[in-house]
C-alpha cells in the first residue's frame, strides 16, 4: 500500500503565503506524475498543479503566477508554495500520485486525505 500525507495547511489572511507538503510512503517502486487538487465546499474537485517526473509543472489558470509546485524525487515529496492567497483559494487541498508498487506492476493513483487552507479577507 501507498500513503500520501499532506501538511502545511492553515488559516492565513488574504495576500499571505502557505507552503503545503505531501510525502509518499509505503510500497513504492517508482512514482510518476504527482499533482495538487483542491475542493471548496459545494464545488467539484479541481486541478491546481500537476508535476511530471521531470520538466515543468502545469497550473490551473486561477493560480498561475501565484503558486509554485516542486518535487523532491529522492524524498518522494511534493510541495506547493502558495503566494498572494485570495479568499477564493479556500479549500481542502489534496495530493495525488501515480505509483508503481513493484517492477512491472501497473500504475495506480493514490490520494491523500487533504489539508484545509482557509484564506480570510
Amino acid at each position: 500500500q501507498v500513503q500520501l500525507v499532506e501538511s502545511g495547511g492553515g488559516l492565513v489572511q488574504a495576500g499571505g503565503s502557505l507552503r503545503l507538503s505531501c510525502a509518499a510512503s509505503g510500497s513504492i517502486f517508482s512514482i510518476g506524475a504527482m499533482g495538487w487538487y483542491r475542493q471548496a465546499p459545494g464545488k467539484q474537485r479541481e486541478l491546481v498543479a500537476v508535476m511530471p517526473i521531470s520538466g515543468n509543472s502545469n497550473y490551473a489558470d486561477s493560480v498561475k503566477g501565484r503558486f509554485i509546485s516542486s518535487r523532491d524525487n529522492a524524498k518522494n515529496t511534493v510541495y506547493l508554495q502558495m503566494n498572494s492567497l485570495k479568499p477564493e483559494d479556500t479549500a481542502t487541498y489534496y495530493c495525488e500520485a501515480t505509483v508503481r508498487e513493484r517492477r512491472g506492476s501497473i500504475w495506480r493513483d493514490y490520494w491523500g486525505r487533504g489539508t484545509q487552507v482557509t484564506v480570510s479577507s
